[in-house]
């Protein structure tokens, strides 16, 4: 089962969280790198990235799930 990432402000940086998690995945410096390892996971697991802004509001969306209408062709 997939689980979106969301992408966090933590006391040393930048979290990867996994949607229900308690943990982060990981940690990073900077937001950029929070989310390329985020972006990456969430490709993997055809889930969403959600990506927080400081104040810890969702600020963008980038979803990496299957697409429920592919082109025909």
């Amino acid at each position: 089962m997939s689980r979106n990432q969301h992408i966090t402000p933590h006391p040393r940086g930048w979290a990867v969280q996994p949607a229900g998690g308690q943990r982060a995945s990981s940690v990073h410096r900077t937001q950029a790198e929070a989310i390329a390892r985020g972006r990456e996971i969430a490709r993997n697991q055809e889930s969403e990235l959600l990506i927080h802004g400081r104040n810890g509001r969702i600020r963008a969306r980038d979803s990496h799930g299957r697409d429920e209408f592919p082109p025909e062709g």
